[in-house]
């Protein structure tokens, strides 16, 4: 059947991770597929290109399905919204061929993750951001950073529950910036391991509040042992931002995100 490539926003707050569940709670995954199943008169299943954890966000989530049925662009994407709960919602579709694969296709991921640090819990956006109210360095957190660049053995930053084979994974950016009370990690790497921007961050937090070195993150990354890394920060703040594909597919340029950190940050 022909091939469409979809991206999806969407607020994880409310729901179990974007994969979908035996046990029917909700998902992200479970929430497209239906909507997108409406709009095709038939069942439909999608790839993505990175799932993501129960409380994590998505401003550009790539995914791909497959129908025979006649639709416009413009009708798969408003129609499908018009079926989603308002936490979720598809930026654009468009036909691809049949070697476009939302994973395997994928080149780099790229993820921001938004700390409010201010003494007071934020009122506004306290699912959107991680709330920090220790001083943090942000010079001391971007020192820590280099030391993460590159190909490593990131076996201390993943889960212990982390199912990847190979734990080997090349970061080719990781910046740190500060926007008044706003500090943005922006990451980008050909992969990802279950919980490996979340643990990034609370190793960087923690040098940034001044408990550790920066020369601590390499410490912790020679280690190859997740009890030597710290606290896994909270997925409040975490955002899937970006995915990069062979420019031979065709697929738009994402914008700048989330909406909220926008207007501070370059692109790409």
């Amino acid at each position: 059947m022909p091939r469409f490539a979809a991206s999806v926003q969407y607020d994880g707050s409310h729901y179990h991770g974007w994969q979908s569940l035996k046990s029917g709670l909700p998902t992200v995954q479970a929430a497209v597929e239906a909507a997108l199943s409406k709009v095709a008169n038939h069942p439909v299943s999608v790839v993505c290109a990175g799932r993501t954890d129960a409380g994590v966000h998505g401003s550009n989530q790539i995914i791909h399905f497959e129908s025979d049925s006649v639709r416009s662009e413009r009708g798969w994407a408003y129609g499908s919204n018009t079926h989603l709960p308002d936490d979720v919602a598809i930026n654009w579709v468009m036909p691809v061929c049949d070697e476009f694969h939302a994973r395997f296709s994928a080149q780099w991921r790229r993820y921001r993750y938004v700390i409010y640090n201010y003494p007071i819990r934020p009122a506004h956006l306290p699912k959107g951001v991680t709330w920090n109210y220790r001083p943090l360095d942000v010079k001391r957190m971007q020192a820590a950073a280099q030391h993460l660049v590159g190909e490593h053995d990131f076996t201390s930053y993943r889960a212990v529950q982390c199912q990847a084979k190979n734990p080997v994974r090349t970061i080719t950016r990781l910046n740190v910036t500060r926007h008044g009370h706003l500090i943005v990690l922006d990451i980008q790497a050909n992969a990802f391991l279950h919980h490996m921007v979340r643990n990034l961050a609370g190793v960087l937090m923690t040098i940034g509040s001044g408990k550790h070195e920066p020369d601590w993150a390499k410490t912790v990354l020679e280690a190859r042992d997740r009890t030597e890394g710290g606290v896994t920060a909270p997925p409040f703040g975490l955002y899937f931002v970006d995915v990069g594909y062979p420019e031979t597919f065709g697929l738009p340029a994402s914008e700048p995100n989330p909406h909220f950190v926008a207007p501070l940050l370059p692109w790409p």
